[in-house]
């Protein structure tokens, strides 16, 4: 009898132990979800609020504590007052586990340089280095180019942005795409002893025998004022004319990115009707279509990437949409790009108790 009552025993006592390591990737790769997707319906949720002048919030979660409490006990008797003597024994084991989770609100001196703040060129351009399309990085946070605009975020027939300005993106997508296109980051000074920032950033097109991307090259270059043999042209913030081997790249702050893909959500008629909201923006030139589509529908939607319930409606990117869906991640890449370190004070600290 002692060798099949030890033996469960020590199977038992022994996979206790093993806790912490098993759930490392189970609780890694949970959580990963979670903040991600979470993260997702905050965008989402301040894109819609925006659409209706709501007041937009931002809550980062800034630590993350998953905590278990491992309990075991064993116990083990004899009755001696009993006919005939007999053992007896319980084994237990508990484990909890209590979860704690930090949340800074974004205010204040953080909220100014976060979503205020325009992006710069110099972080906003290498990301089409690595492999983000040119066309939708600038739909979303360049507001101009030189002297031709992109739609802005005004509902109706204002801010609907120049025809040039889609031209001009299609043109430089189809450059990336045959690696014509190119980004080139240069210190403006030395300092001695110190490594000093990339603060100057050139756009560089490159030439071809390709009859058909060769007429690309030129008619950008015409457009950048660059010389038949220039290859590079300073990029610099800022609208208005540019000097000649510059760009002038007025960027926009992420309000601004946020509030454009707000104003092409396509809202039912009654809440433009009732004032509500304004009509959306009317998008003209090559590309039409909104950079996020988002619907609008009064039952929760079966299949979504991201959804959420704003005044009794679903609002949701549809799960296959990858126009869509590649626009609103690389919008949480900028929105990742715009935050800042500043501490902003208020903390708030939730123990979960499951």
């Amino acid at each position: 009898m002692k060798k099949f009552t030890v033996v469960p025993l020590m199977f038992l006592l022994g996979g206790c132990y093993g806790v912490g390591s098993q759930r490392l990737d189970h609780d890694q790769l949970d959580y990963s979800q979670a903040l991600i997707g979470s993260s997702k319906q905050q965008t989402l949720l301040n894109v819609v609020r925006l659409r209706y002048a709501d007041t937009p919030g931002f809550l980062d979660t800034t630590q993350l504590i998953s905590g278990y409490q491992l309990q075991r006990n064993i116990s083990i008797g004899v009755g001696s007052d009993s006919t005939p003597v007999r053992p007896a024994g319980a084994i237990g084991a508990q484990i909890q586990e209590s979860p704690t989770f930090t949340f800074q609100p974004v205010t204040g001196d953080a909220y100014a340089q976060s979503f205020l703040r325009p992006l710069p060129p110099g972080s906003l351009l290498p990301l089409a280095m690595g492999g983000l399309p040119i066309d939708i990085l600038f739909r979303l946070s360049v507001q101009s180019v030189n002297l031709i605009n992109n739609a802005g975020a005004i509902g109706g027939d204002v801010g609907r942005g120049s025809p040039e300005f889609f031209e001009l993106i299609y043109d430089l997508r189809r450059l990336q795409i045959a690696g014509l296109l190119g980004i080139q980051l240069e210190h403006s000074e030395e300092i001695p002893g110190k490594t000093p920032a990339f603060d100057r950033v050139f756009l560089t097109v490159s030439s071809t025998t390709d009859p058909l991307l060769a007429d690309v090259v030129k008619s950008t270059r015409r457009f950048f004022e660059m010389g038949p043999k220039d290859e590079r042209v300073e990029v610099i913030y800022g609208a208005g004319r540019p000097q000649h081997g510059q760009i002038r790249l007025l960027t926009r702050t992420m309000l601004g990115v946020l509030g454009q893909i707000a104003y092409q959500i396509d809202v039912p008629q009654e809440d433009i009707d009732s004032g509500r909201t304004l009509p959306k923006i009317i998008l003209i030139g090559r590309n039409t279509k909104p950079t996020v589509f988002v619907h609008v529908s009064n039952e929760r939607p079966r299949l979504s990437f991201v959804s959420i319930k704003y005044n009794n409606r679903f609002y949701y990117i549809s799960d296959t949409d990858f126009p869509s869906k590649l626009g609103f991640t690389m919008l949480q890449i900028l929105m990742e790009l715009s935050k800042t370190t500043k501490n902003p004070g208020a903390v708030l600290t939730i123990p979960v108790n499951g």
